[in-house]
């Protein structure tokens, strides 16, 4: 992979966690999806269900044979803001409290690191040597 093809698949991915975190995440994904029971997985599932769309999307255009890694995205997408969820709330924070965005940033922060676990993967499957 050339290095514009490596940076166009890495940014890929951002836009990706970019539309499915903030344009297409409704308020009751977002308010509902770190609650006990099944509403709250409903919400949570509805959410990382259109993450993993969006990186099987992404997947198929740079590496197909690797289709599962949308299946790999909902699981750890899931798991992580599933912990996120349940903290803020359990804690009952809110946009004022310094641990609210310490848990959001280390939220966002995880899912970059994904990505750049996907996209290391992709170039491996490309056969990219890390030197």
């Amino acid at each position: 992979m050339s290095p514009i093809a490596l940076l166009v698949l890495y940014l890929s991915f951002r836009l990706k966690h970019f539309a499915g975190d903030f344009l297409l995440q409704t308020d009751w994904m977002a308010l509902t999806k770190g609650m006990a029971g099944k509403e709250g997985y409903k919400a949570l599932f509805s959410h990382t269900f259109i993450h993993a769309l969006g990186t099987l999307f992404i997947v198929l255009i740079f590496a197909p044979s690797l289709w599962w890694l949308g299946i790999v995205d909902f699981i750890v997408h899931s798991i992580v803001d599933r912990i996120k969820g349940r903290v803020t709330i359990s804690k009952k924070l809110t946009a004022k409290d310094t641990l609210f965005w310490w848990a959001f940033g280390l939220d966002q922060e995880l899912h970059n690191l994904t990505h750049i676990a996907y996209v290391c993967l992709i170039f491996m499957h490309k056969g990219g040597v890390f030197l």
